[in-house]
């Protein structure tokens, strides 16, 4: 049992964790806010390279939904044409400022609506966990023979922090985002899925400060979350962690890769 003393202090800590991670900016799609206070593993598909592979074959590429464009400005070489597009101001501005000197345009376009390319435009497309994938769009805008190449977040992803917060969720909310759902909206979109992957990654958080910053930041995971709300689940969470030891869940992430027929 905690004294008084340490009581006091472990409260001080918690209230010093949260002011923290609140004043953190979460713009972008930069997580190094996190090294030292979480860790996740990596799928062993190593999504970055391989793409950076295909990007270094392509004519005409284009990264949808590119956050701050931290993924696209890290390959080595890019398509001769390469565009990106981004729902959200704030980061539109910041990918544009990382991605133009590379000659890369950045176009605001949102989530899941009519990409405003013709059709048959690029041979490649690509996506690092985007927020919805409007099948239909990719097929019309993919030149024959071309290729999406993506890796997205997976059913029930994180949900032992889901549930911690938001209590026990139904077997169809643990199975939305499943590959096999992805598979069939390509195909139903005229694209030929070659490869379809999925794992499992174990997810470390060290302190309340990282739970909190993550959930700012991954805005669908707990929808409308703020501090204030689910202050008395935080503070429990909190306990717990001082108690016992990193906070574990679990991630997944599939990758999928479809062409576009000739």
């Amino acid at each position: 049992m905690l004294t008084a003393c340490q009581d006091h202090d472990v409260a001080k800590r918690f209230d010093d964790l949260v002011a923290e991670a609140e004043a953190a900016p979460v713009d972008g799609w930069d997580f190094s806010w996190l090294d030292g206070r979480a860790s996740e593993q990596r799928p062993s598909w190593g999504y970055a390279r391989a793409m950076g592979e295909r990007m270094a074959r392509a004519a005409a590429g284009l990264d949808i939904q590119t956050g701050g464009g931290e993924v696209l400005a890290g390959v080595p070489r890019l398509a001769a044409r390469t565009v990106a597009t981004e729902s959200w101001p704030p980061n539109v501005t910041r990918a544009a400022a990382l991605l133009r000197p590379r000659g890369v345009a950045v176009v605001a376009a949102g989530d899941g609506s009519a990409l405003p390319f013709a059709g048959d435009t690029f041979d490649l497309i690509v996506s690092r966990h985007p927020v919805t994938t409007c099948w239909e769009e990719i097929g019309r805008v993919l030149a024959p023979g071309g290729t999406y190449f993506s890796q997205q977040v997976g059913p029930a992803s994180v949900f032992e922090l889901v549930e911690f917060f938001l209590g026990p969720q139904s077997v169809e909310v643990r199975r939305g985002r499943h590959p096999d759902r992805a598979r069939a909206a390509a195909e139903a979109a005229g694209l030929r899925v070659v490869d379809l992957r999925m794992e499992s990654l174990r997810t470390e958080f060290l302190d309340v400060g990282a739970v909190i910053y993550f959930l700012r930041k991954v805005i669908w995971i707990v929808p409308g979350f703020t501090v204030t709300r689910y202050r008395p689940r935080l503070e429990a969470l909190h306990d717990r962690i001082h108690a016992n030891g990193p906070f574990i869940a679990h991630a997944t992430r599939f990758l999928i890769e479809a062409h576009k027929p000739t």
